[in-house]
Protein backbone atom coordinates (compact mmCIF):
# COMPACT_ATOMS: atom_id res chain seq x y z
CA UNK A 1 0.00 0.00 0.00
CA UNK A 2 1.08 3.65 -0.79
CA UNK A 3 1.11 6.45 1.55
CA UNK A 4 -1.86 7.77 0.38
CA UNK A 5 -3.79 4.35 1.03
CA UNK A 6 -2.57 4.44 4.37
CA UNK A 7 -3.36 8.19 5.36
CA UNK A 8 -7.15 7.14 4.12
CA UNK A 9 -7.15 4.26 5.88
CA UNK A 10 -5.91 5.85 9.03
CA UNK A 11 -8.34 8.58 8.52
CA UNK A 12 -11.63 6.28 8.28
CA UNK A 13 -10.36 4.41 11.58
CA UNK A 14 -9.97 8.13 13.12
CA UNK A 15 -12.79 9.51 11.64
CA UNK A 16 -15.48 6.40 12.05
CA UNK A 17 -14.17 5.93 16.26
CA UNK A 18 -14.66 9.14 17.09
CA UNK A 19 -18.58 9.75 15.64
CA UNK A 20 -18.86 6.68 17.58
CA UNK A 21 -19.41 8.90 20.79
CA UNK A 22 -20.33 12.43 19.07
CA UNK A 23 -24.08 11.65 18.48
CA UNK A 24 -24.01 9.73 21.89
CA UNK A 25 -23.04 12.71 23.71
CA UNK A 26 -25.50 15.20 22.33
CA UNK A 27 -28.19 12.86 22.46
CA UNK A 28 -27.65 11.55 26.17
CA UNK A 29 -27.30 15.50 27.68
CA UNK A 30 -30.37 16.45 25.07
CA UNK A 31 -32.45 13.53 27.37
CA UNK A 32 -30.37 14.19 30.68
CA UNK A 33 -31.67 17.88 29.96
CA UNK A 34 -35.43 16.89 29.46
CA UNK A 35 -35.11 14.32 32.87
CA UNK A 36 -33.91 17.27 34.55
CA UNK A 37 -36.42 19.30 33.68
CA UNK A 38 -39.04 17.13 34.58
CA UNK A 39 -37.90 16.28 38.19
CA UNK A 40 -37.56 20.89 38.42
CA UNK A 41 -41.65 20.77 37.28
CA UNK A 42 -42.90 17.59 39.10
CA UNK A 43 -40.42 17.49 41.75
CA UNK A 44 -40.11 13.68 41.69
CA UNK A 45 -37.34 11.62 43.05
CA UNK A 46 -37.44 9.31 39.97
CA UNK A 47 -36.74 11.87 37.08
CA UNK A 48 -33.26 13.31 39.73
CA UNK A 49 -32.25 9.39 39.13
CA UNK A 50 -32.80 9.27 35.91
CA UNK A 51 -30.81 12.21 35.01
CA UNK A 52 -27.61 11.57 37.55
CA UNK A 53 -28.09 7.85 35.91
CA UNK A 54 -28.10 8.12 32.40
CA UNK A 55 -25.77 11.36 32.78
CA UNK A 56 -23.08 8.68 33.64
CA UNK A 57 -22.95 7.20 30.22
CA UNK A 58 -22.83 11.07 28.96
CA UNK A 59 -19.90 11.86 30.47
CA UNK A 60 -17.80 8.76 29.88
CA UNK A 61 -18.94 9.43 26.05
CA UNK A 62 -17.82 13.19 26.07
CA UNK A 63 -14.42 12.10 27.88
CA UNK A 64 -13.28 9.38 25.19
CA UNK A 65 -15.49 12.02 22.30
CA UNK A 66 -12.57 14.43 23.38
CA UNK A 67 -9.74 11.90 23.29
CA UNK A 68 -10.51 10.41 19.91
CA UNK A 69 -10.97 14.39 18.92
CA UNK A 70 -7.49 15.26 19.99
CA UNK A 71 -6.05 12.01 17.94
CA UNK A 72 -8.29 13.18 14.73
CA UNK A 73 -6.83 16.48 14.78
CA UNK A 74 -3.47 14.82 15.11
CA UNK A 75 -3.93 12.84 12.11
CA UNK A 76 -4.93 15.58 9.96
CA UNK A 77 -1.56 17.81 11.00
CA UNK A 78 0.29 14.61 10.12
CA UNK A 79 -0.97 13.15 6.86
CA UNK A 80 -2.56 15.76 5.33
CA UNK A 81 -0.53 19.42 5.51
CA UNK A 82 -0.89 19.91 1.70
CA UNK A 83 -4.77 19.95 2.53
CA UNK A 84 -4.25 22.04 5.62
CA UNK A 85 -1.78 24.24 3.06
CA UNK A 86 -4.86 24.79 1.14
CA UNK A 87 -8.02 25.00 2.93
CA UNK A 88 -6.48 25.96 6.08
CA UNK A 89 -8.33 29.61 6.14
CA UNK A 90 -11.38 28.24 5.56
CA UNK A 91 -11.15 25.44 7.73
CA UNK A 92 -9.89 27.25 10.51
CA UNK A 93 -12.16 29.83 10.88
CA UNK A 94 -15.06 27.45 12.03
CA UNK A 95 -12.69 25.04 14.10
CA UNK A 96 -11.50 27.62 15.80
CA UNK A 97 -15.29 29.03 16.60
CA UNK A 98 -15.96 25.27 17.78
CA UNK A 99 -12.81 25.08 20.34
CA UNK A 100 -13.21 29.15 22.19
CA UNK A 101 -17.55 28.95 21.98
CA UNK A 102 -19.13 25.89 21.97
CA UNK A 103 -16.30 23.58 23.33
CA UNK A 104 -15.42 25.34 26.30
CA UNK A 105 -19.46 26.43 27.06
CA UNK A 106 -19.93 22.69 26.99
CA UNK A 107 -17.11 22.36 29.81
CA UNK A 108 -18.50 25.18 32.01
CA UNK A 109 -21.61 23.96 32.48
CA UNK A 110 -20.91 20.57 32.85
CA UNK A 111 -18.95 21.76 35.81
CA UNK A 112 -22.10 23.83 36.77
CA UNK A 113 -24.37 20.08 36.41
CA UNK A 114 -21.96 17.71 37.68
CA UNK A 115 -20.78 20.27 40.77
CA UNK A 116 -23.58 22.69 41.52
CA UNK A 117 -25.79 20.03 42.65
CA UNK A 118 -27.42 21.31 46.16
CA UNK A 119 -25.63 24.36 45.94
CA UNK A 120 -27.41 26.44 43.39
CA UNK A 121 -31.10 26.20 42.66
CA UNK A 122 -32.88 23.43 40.89
CA UNK A 123 -33.91 25.44 38.11
CA UNK A 124 -29.91 26.25 38.04
CA UNK A 125 -29.11 22.44 37.58
CA UNK A 126 -31.49 21.75 34.52
CA UNK A 127 -30.58 25.20 32.44
CA UNK A 128 -26.78 24.35 32.67
CA UNK A 129 -28.43 21.03 31.38
CA UNK A 130 -29.88 22.77 28.20
CA UNK A 131 -26.66 24.89 27.90
CA UNK A 132 -24.24 21.90 27.56
CA UNK A 133 -26.98 20.50 25.13
CA UNK A 134 -27.13 23.86 23.63
CA UNK A 135 -23.43 23.50 23.59
CA UNK A 136 -22.74 20.10 21.83
CA UNK A 137 -25.19 21.00 19.23
CA UNK A 138 -23.09 24.10 18.05
CA UNK A 139 -20.05 22.43 18.50
CA UNK A 140 -21.53 19.92 15.70
CA UNK A 141 -22.94 22.75 13.71
CA UNK A 142 -19.10 24.47 13.64
CA UNK A 143 -17.75 21.11 12.31
CA UNK A 144 -20.93 20.84 9.84
CA UNK A 145 -19.92 24.29 8.65
CA UNK A 146 -16.22 23.08 7.67
CA UNK A 147 -17.21 19.83 6.24
CA UNK A 148 -19.91 21.02 4.39
CA UNK A 149 -17.85 23.22 2.76
CA UNK A 150 -15.41 20.44 1.64
CA UNK A 151 -18.84 19.19 -0.02
CA UNK A 152 -20.47 22.30 -1.79
CA UNK A 153 -17.45 25.10 -2.02
CA UNK A 154 -19.01 28.80 -1.28
CA UNK A 155 -18.09 32.21 0.49
CA UNK A 156 -14.31 31.76 -0.61
CA UNK A 157 -11.80 32.34 -3.36
CA UNK A 158 -8.48 31.02 -4.88
CA UNK A 159 -5.45 33.27 -3.96
CA UNK A 160 -1.91 31.58 -4.53
CA UNK A 161 -2.96 28.47 -4.92
CA UNK A 162 -4.95 28.19 -1.59
CA UNK A 163 -8.39 28.80 -0.73
CA UNK A 164 -8.96 32.42 1.06
CA UNK A 165 -12.54 33.03 3.13
CA UNK A 166 -14.24 36.18 1.72
CA UNK A 167 -17.76 35.28 3.78
CA UNK A 168 -18.19 33.76 6.59
CA UNK A 169 -21.79 34.58 6.38
CA UNK A 170 -21.84 32.17 3.43
CA UNK A 171 -20.30 29.53 5.16
CA UNK A 172 -23.03 29.16 7.95
CA UNK A 173 -25.70 29.42 5.43
CA UNK A 174 -23.93 26.94 2.95
CA UNK A 175 -26.97 24.91 1.46
CA UNK A 176 -25.17 21.58 1.83
CA UNK A 177 -25.27 22.56 5.66
CA UNK A 178 -28.66 23.07 5.72
CA UNK A 179 -29.68 19.55 5.23
CA UNK A 180 -26.83 18.02 6.51
CA UNK A 181 -27.20 19.41 9.98
CA UNK A 182 -30.31 18.60 10.58
CA UNK A 183 -30.07 14.52 9.59
CA UNK A 184 -26.73 14.59 11.63
CA UNK A 185 -28.33 15.85 14.82
CA UNK A 186 -31.71 13.46 14.20
CA UNK A 187 -29.27 10.86 13.74
CA UNK A 188 -27.90 11.38 16.96
CA UNK A 189 -30.97 12.15 19.04
CA UNK A 190 -32.28 8.44 17.88
CA UNK A 191 -28.66 7.20 18.98
CA UNK A 192 -29.47 8.25 22.09
CA UNK A 193 -32.91 6.78 22.14
CA UNK A 194 -31.68 3.91 21.39
CA UNK A 195 -29.01 3.36 23.86
CA UNK A 196 -31.69 4.40 26.67
CA UNK A 197 -34.17 1.99 25.24
CA UNK A 198 -31.81 -0.85 25.08
CA UNK A 199 -30.25 -0.87 28.63
CA UNK A 200 -33.61 0.04 29.67
CA UNK A 201 -35.29 -3.20 27.79
CA UNK A 202 -32.38 -5.18 29.25
CA UNK A 203 -33.08 -4.74 32.80
CA UNK A 204 -36.64 -5.01 32.22
CA UNK A 205 -35.95 -8.64 31.36
CA UNK A 206 -34.20 -8.86 34.12
CA UNK A 207 -37.15 -7.25 36.15
CA UNK A 208 -34.80 -4.86 37.95
CA UNK A 209 -36.31 -1.22 38.68
CA UNK A 210 -38.99 -1.56 36.80
CA UNK A 211 -40.69 1.64 37.00
CA UNK A 212 -37.49 3.49 36.55
CA UNK A 213 -36.35 1.82 33.50
CA UNK A 214 -40.51 1.86 32.41
CA UNK A 215 -40.26 5.58 32.31
CA UNK A 216 -36.69 5.93 30.99
CA UNK A 217 -37.83 3.68 28.13
CA UNK A 218 -41.12 6.05 27.44
CA UNK A 219 -39.10 8.97 26.94
CA UNK A 220 -36.44 7.38 24.81
CA UNK A 221 -38.90 6.05 22.45
CA UNK A 222 -40.55 9.35 21.94
CA UNK A 223 -37.76 10.99 21.35
CA UNK A 224 -36.24 7.84 18.98
CA UNK A 225 -39.73 8.03 17.15
CA UNK A 226 -39.38 11.71 16.62
CA UNK A 227 -35.42 11.57 15.57
CA UNK A 228 -36.57 8.72 13.49
CA UNK A 229 -39.41 10.47 11.26
CA UNK A 230 -36.99 13.71 11.10
CA UNK A 231 -34.48 11.36 9.77
CA UNK A 232 -36.52 10.46 6.85
CA UNK A 233 -37.77 13.69 5.74
CA UNK A 234 -34.19 15.49 6.64
CA UNK A 235 -32.55 12.52 4.20
CA UNK A 236 -35.16 13.21 1.32
CA UNK A 237 -34.30 16.93 1.38
CA UNK A 238 -30.37 15.75 1.36
CA UNK A 239 -30.88 13.19 -1.69
CA UNK A 240 -32.73 16.01 -3.43
CA UNK A 241 -30.17 18.64 -2.97
CA UNK A 242 -27.65 15.91 -3.77
CA UNK A 243 -29.16 15.88 -7.68
CA UNK A 244 -27.87 19.53 -7.50
CA UNK A 245 -25.12 19.67 -5.87
CA UNK A 246 -23.22 16.15 -6.09
CA UNK A 247 -24.87 14.07 -8.74
CA UNK A 248 -21.94 12.01 -9.06
CA UNK A 249 -22.43 11.02 -5.50
CA UNK A 250 -26.50 10.38 -6.03
CA UNK A 251 -25.50 8.07 -9.16
CA UNK A 252 -22.95 6.38 -7.50
CA UNK A 253 -25.96 5.72 -4.07
CA UNK A 254 -28.06 4.24 -6.86
CA UNK A 255 -25.09 2.37 -9.05
CA UNK A 256 -26.33 3.95 -11.92
CA UNK A 257 -24.56 3.38 -15.21
CA UNK A 258 -26.50 4.71 -18.05
CA UNK A 259 -28.98 7.62 -17.52
CA UNK A 260 -32.16 6.44 -16.45
CA UNK A 261 -35.35 6.66 -18.39
CA UNK A 262 -38.51 8.61 -17.18
CA UNK A 263 -39.53 7.94 -15.08
CA UNK A 264 -36.63 6.61 -13.07
CA UNK A 265 -36.63 3.71 -10.96
CA UNK A 266 -34.94 2.54 -7.68
CA UNK A 267 -32.37 -0.07 -7.24
CA UNK A 268 -33.24 -2.06 -4.32
CA UNK A 269 -30.16 -4.12 -4.94
CA UNK A 270 -27.69 -5.58 -7.40
CA UNK A 271 -25.17 -6.94 -8.54
CA UNK A 272 -22.32 -4.59 -9.58
CA UNK A 273 -19.64 -4.94 -11.75
CA UNK A 274 -17.33 -1.74 -11.31
CA UNK A 275 -15.12 -3.39 -14.00
CA UNK A 276 -17.30 -3.58 -17.10
CA UNK A 277 -19.97 -0.44 -15.52
CA UNK A 278 -22.60 -2.17 -15.53
CA UNK A 279 -25.20 -3.75 -13.60
CA UNK A 280 -25.00 -7.87 -13.93
CA UNK A 281 -28.80 -8.00 -12.36
CA UNK A 282 -31.09 -5.72 -10.74
CA UNK A 283 -34.33 -5.44 -8.41
CA UNK A 284 -36.05 -2.23 -8.97
CA UNK A 285 -39.05 -0.41 -7.66
CA UNK A 286 -40.72 2.40 -10.84
CA UNK A 287 -40.96 5.28 -10.31
CA UNK A 288 -39.19 5.73 -7.04
CA UNK A 289 -36.24 7.63 -7.72
CA UNK A 290 -37.67 9.69 -9.47
CA UNK A 291 -39.59 10.85 -6.41
CA UNK A 292 -36.77 10.75 -4.00
CA UNK A 293 -34.80 12.93 -6.60
CA UNK A 294 -37.54 15.62 -7.81
CA UNK A 295 -40.40 14.82 -5.25
CA UNK A 296 -41.98 13.96 -8.09
CA UNK A 297 -42.86 10.25 -10.20
CA UNK A 298 -41.29 11.91 -13.26
CA UNK A 299 -38.16 12.81 -14.37
CA UNK A 300 -34.96 11.27 -15.32
CA UNK A 301 -31.47 10.67 -13.63
CA UNK A 302 -27.73 11.21 -15.30
CA UNK A 303 -25.96 8.19 -14.94
CA UNK A 304 -21.85 7.83 -14.18
CA UNK A 305 -20.99 7.65 -17.57
CA UNK A 306 -22.47 10.94 -18.43
CA UNK A 307 -21.37 12.36 -15.62
CA UNK A 308 -17.80 11.24 -15.86
CA UNK A 309 -17.99 12.34 -19.61
CA UNK A 310 -18.77 15.85 -18.11
CA UNK A 311 -16.76 15.91 -15.38
CA UNK A 312 -13.47 15.53 -17.59
CA UNK A 313 -14.71 18.89 -19.58
CA UNK A 314 -15.06 20.63 -16.55
CA UNK A 315 -11.40 19.36 -14.90
CA UNK A 316 -9.80 17.42 -17.64
CA UNK A 317 -9.65 13.57 -18.35
CA UNK A 318 -6.43 12.65 -16.39
CA UNK A 319 -8.92 11.25 -13.59
CA UNK A 320 -11.54 8.81 -12.51
CA UNK A 321 -14.57 10.92 -11.12
CA UNK A 322 -16.92 7.91 -10.53
CA UNK A 323 -16.57 7.10 -6.95
CA UNK A 324 -15.99 3.87 -5.15
CA UNK A 325 -19.60 2.69 -6.48
CA UNK A 326 -20.19 -0.84 -4.77
CA UNK A 327 -19.11 1.26 -0.78
CA UNK A 328 -21.33 4.14 -1.49
CA UNK A 329 -24.58 1.70 -3.09
CA UNK A 330 -24.50 -0.43 -0.31
CA UNK A 331 -23.64 2.16 2.17
CA UNK A 332 -26.53 3.77 1.38
CA UNK A 333 -29.06 1.20 1.88
CA UNK A 334 -27.59 -0.27 5.26
CA UNK A 335 -28.62 3.12 6.13
CA UNK A 336 -31.68 3.91 5.10
CA UNK A 337 -32.47 -0.11 5.95
CA UNK A 338 -31.30 0.07 9.50
CA UNK A 339 -33.04 3.41 9.79
CA UNK A 340 -36.40 1.99 8.83
CA UNK A 341 -36.15 -0.71 11.21
CA UNK A 342 -35.38 2.00 14.00
CA UNK A 343 -38.25 3.75 13.12
CA UNK A 344 -40.47 0.23 13.30
CA UNK A 345 -39.15 -0.74 16.28
CA UNK A 346 -40.19 2.92 18.25
CA UNK A 347 -43.22 2.57 16.87
CA UNK A 348 -43.74 -0.45 18.54
CA UNK A 349 -42.04 0.19 21.60
CA UNK A 350 -44.49 3.53 21.99
CA UNK A 351 -47.26 1.20 21.17
CA UNK A 352 -47.00 -1.26 24.24
CA UNK A 353 -45.32 1.57 26.17
CA UNK A 354 -49.29 3.17 26.16
CA UNK A 355 -50.98 -0.08 26.36
CA UNK A 356 -48.97 -0.81 29.25
CA UNK A 357 -47.75 -4.02 28.35
CA UNK A 358 -44.15 -3.71 27.66
CA UNK A 359 -42.40 -5.91 30.37
CA UNK A 360 -45.18 -8.92 28.82
CA UNK A 361 -43.40 -8.65 24.91
CA UNK A 362 -40.02 -10.58 26.14
CA UNK A 363 -39.59 -10.86 22.36
CA UNK A 364 -39.25 -7.00 21.68
CA UNK A 365 -37.21 -6.26 24.98
CA UNK A 366 -34.72 -8.86 23.67
CA UNK A 367 -35.01 -6.88 20.08
CA UNK A 368 -34.66 -3.69 21.39
CA UNK A 369 -31.61 -4.76 23.64
CA UNK A 370 -29.44 -5.66 20.50
CA UNK A 371 -30.82 -2.83 18.60
CA UNK A 372 -28.42 -0.78 20.76
CA UNK A 373 -26.35 -1.04 17.65
CA UNK A 374 -28.91 0.37 14.90
CA UNK A 375 -28.00 3.69 15.25
CA UNK A 376 -24.42 3.33 15.39
CA UNK A 377 -23.97 1.18 12.26
CA UNK A 378 -26.50 3.95 10.64
CA UNK A 379 -24.06 6.53 11.54
CA UNK A 380 -21.56 5.11 10.40
CA UNK A 381 -22.47 3.65 6.94
CA UNK A 382 -23.79 7.29 6.08
CA UNK A 383 -21.05 9.09 7.22
CA UNK A 384 -18.97 6.27 4.46
CA UNK A 385 -21.45 7.30 1.93
CA UNK A 386 -20.98 11.15 2.14
CA UNK A 387 -17.28 11.02 2.27
CA UNK A 388 -16.30 7.86 -0.15
CA UNK A 389 -19.10 9.45 -2.53
CA UNK A 390 -16.87 12.56 -2.98
CA UNK A 391 -13.91 10.79 -3.95
CA UNK A 392 -11.65 11.92 -6.06
CA UNK A 393 -11.56 15.04 -4.10
CA UNK A 394 -11.49 16.67 -0.61
CA UNK A 395 -13.06 20.16 -1.71
CA UNK A 396 -15.34 19.07 -4.11
CA UNK A 397 -14.22 20.89 -7.84
CA UNK A 398 -11.21 22.10 -6.58
CA UNK A 399 -8.62 19.85 -4.45
CA UNK A 400 -8.56 16.01 -4.77
CA UNK A 401 -7.32 13.77 -2.05
CA UNK A 402 -3.87 12.70 -3.60
CA UNK A 403 -3.23 16.13 -4.01
CA UNK A 404 -3.85 16.60 -0.22
CA UNK A 405 -1.53 13.95 1.33
CA UNK A 406 1.34 15.03 3.24
CA UNK A 407 4.59 14.73 0.40
CA UNK A 408 7.12 13.66 3.67
CA UNK A 409 5.05 11.11 5.80
CA UNK A 410 6.51 7.74 5.16
CA UNK A 411 4.54 4.68 4.82
CA UNK A 412 6.46 3.41 8.33
CA UNK A 413 5.17 6.57 9.89
CA UNK A 414 1.95 6.10 8.99
CA UNK A 415 1.85 1.92 10.06
CA UNK A 416 3.22 2.64 13.33
CA UNK A 417 0.77 5.73 13.84
CA UNK A 418 -2.38 3.80 12.42
CA UNK A 419 -1.20 0.72 14.62
CA UNK A 420 -0.96 3.15 17.60
CA UNK A 421 -4.06 4.89 17.23
CA UNK A 422 -5.61 1.64 16.70
CA UNK A 423 -4.29 -0.33 19.34
CA UNK A 424 -5.55 2.94 21.57
CA UNK A 425 -8.71 3.01 20.48
CA UNK A 426 -9.52 -0.68 20.90
CA UNK A 427 -8.24 0.10 24.71
CA UNK A 428 -11.03 2.67 24.70
CA UNK A 429 -13.81 0.56 23.49
CA UNK A 430 -13.07 -2.86 25.99
CA UNK A 431 -12.90 0.48 28.72
CA UNK A 432 -16.42 1.84 27.84
CA UNK A 433 -18.17 -0.86 27.05
CA UNK A 434 -17.14 -2.49 30.62
CA UNK A 435 -17.64 0.99 32.26
CA UNK A 436 -21.74 1.06 30.50
CA UNK A 437 -22.27 -2.77 31.15
CA UNK A 438 -21.36 -1.76 34.42
CA UNK A 439 -23.71 0.84 35.00
CA UNK A 440 -26.72 -1.42 33.10
CA UNK A 441 -26.14 -4.00 35.20
CA UNK A 442 -25.91 -1.98 38.95
CA UNK A 443 -29.15 0.58 37.86
CA UNK A 444 -30.47 3.48 39.84
CA UNK A 445 -29.94 1.85 43.20
CA UNK A 446 -26.49 2.19 42.65
CA UNK A 447 -26.85 6.20 43.44
CA UNK A 448 -27.38 5.29 46.92
CA UNK A 449 -24.05 4.40 47.38
CA UNK A 450 -22.34 6.80 45.85
CA UNK A 451 -21.05 9.61 47.89
CA UNK A 452 -21.36 12.16 45.18
CA UNK A 453 -24.18 14.70 47.00
CA UNK A 454 -25.58 13.81 49.97
CA UNK A 455 -27.14 16.71 50.99
CA UNK A 456 -30.40 18.15 50.01
CA UNK A 457 -32.82 20.36 50.83
CA UNK A 458 -35.85 20.52 52.84
CA UNK A 459 -37.88 20.64 49.21
CA UNK A 460 -35.80 17.78 47.77
CA UNK A 461 -36.53 15.71 51.15
CA UNK A 462 -40.29 15.93 50.69
CA UNK A 463 -40.06 15.20 46.76
CA UNK A 464 -37.65 11.93 48.10
CA UNK A 465 -40.34 11.30 50.72
CA UNK A 466 -42.89 10.95 47.63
Amino acid sequence: MDVLVLARIQYAITTIFHFFFVPLSISMIFLVAIFETMYVWKKKKIYLDMSLYWGKIFLISFAIGVVTGILQEFQFGMNWSEYSRFMGDVFGAPLAVEALLAFFMESTFIGIWMFGRNKLPKWTIALSAWLVALGTSLSALWILAANSFMQEPVGFKIENGKAILTSFTALLTNPQLLVEYPHTIFGALATGGFVIGGISTYNLLKKRNIEFFKKSFNYAMVVACVAGFGLIFSGHTQAQHLMKSQPMKMAASEALWEDSGDPAAWTLIGGIDTDKKENKWEVNIPYLLSYLAYSEFDGSVEGLKTLQAKYEKLYGDNINYIPPVKTVFWSFRIMAGFGGLMVLLSLIGLWFANRGTITNQKWFLRSMTGAIVLPFIANTTGWIMTEIGRQPWTVFGYYTTAQSVSPNVSKGQLLFSTISFSSAYVILTIIMIMMVARIAKEGPDALLKEKLDTKVDLMDKEAFEK
